[in-house]
């Protein structure tokens, strides 16, 4: 990999600071000065050095955030702001993706990650990794709508769903409940509620496998995975 890249997410600064830096004459590659930000090294045989101390290379960045409504579940869009765009430069520069979509306006658990195996791991429907919800609903949710989900509903364009299990939470009017799905489809949740003749009026991801969202992390905010969370998602593989 490039030299100013790997510098740059090990903690060195912003490709344009890694530059400024590489042309002090304090980063070597196995000894020698290397001031030329386009040389590509390999940190797992080569040795780099800053000021003469050795650089620990770390390769993928693991990152939960709550998401807040109104942001797009991508790495860039020329139009709205994504989740990408709230992140600090120095996890920016990792180039993390979201791991699966949530909705523009759906808050909740997203992971962000660089690791490609890992999110084809947690996405892969044959994986069938569990993801729960919580959503208000605008109708009674009723033991029917429990009964419909555990057999699959079928949604607008003739998809048959695979089995979700359902909970109430309080019923009424405005029901609120607990709904787990296996799947990723578009507008997945919402679509199914339509399916039963109800509308979801507030949707927020709890879990995603064995990853739950941390209640203390406010809209917006994110953190690093600890070791032990990172640990229960690799176990997936």
């Amino acid at each position: 990999m490039r030299l100013d890249k790997m510098l740059a997410n090990s903690g060195f600064g912003t490709r344009k600071e890694v530059k400024k830096l590489l042309k002090t004459g304090v980063v070597k590659v196995d000894g020698n000065v290397v001031k030329d930000a386009k040389v590509h090294v390999d940190p797992e045989v080569q040795e780099v050095t800053v000021h003469d101390d050795i650089v620990e290379y770390r390769e993928f960045i693991y990152l939960m955030m709550h998401k807040p409504p109104g942001l797009l579940s991508a790495t860039e869009d020329h139009r709205q702001e994504t989740v990408v765009d709230i992140l600090q430069e120095e996890d920016k520069i990792f180039e993390p993706f979201p791991v699966g979509r949530l909705d523009k306006d759906t808050e909740g658990l997203l992971l962000l990650t660089n690791d490609g195996q890992l999110s084809h791991q947690l996405l892969s429907p044959k994986k069938h990794v569990p993801k729960t919800y919580y959503a208000k609903i605008d109708g009674e949710v009723t033991e029917d709508d429990i009964q419909a989900f555990q057999q699959g509903v079928t949604l607008d364009d003739g998809y048959e769903t695979l089995p979700a299990e359902l909970k109430i939470l309080e019923a009424g009017p405005e029901s609120q409940i607990e709904i787990t799905i296996v799947e990723g489809k578009f507008h997945q949740v919402k679509r199914m509620f339509q399916a039963v003749g109800k509308t979801v009026i507030y949707l927020k991801r709890l879990s995603m496998g064995e990853l739950k969202l941390d209640e203390d992390l406010e809209l917006g905010e994110y953190r690093e995975l600890t070791d032990e969370e990172l640990e229960l998602l690799q176990q997936r593989k």
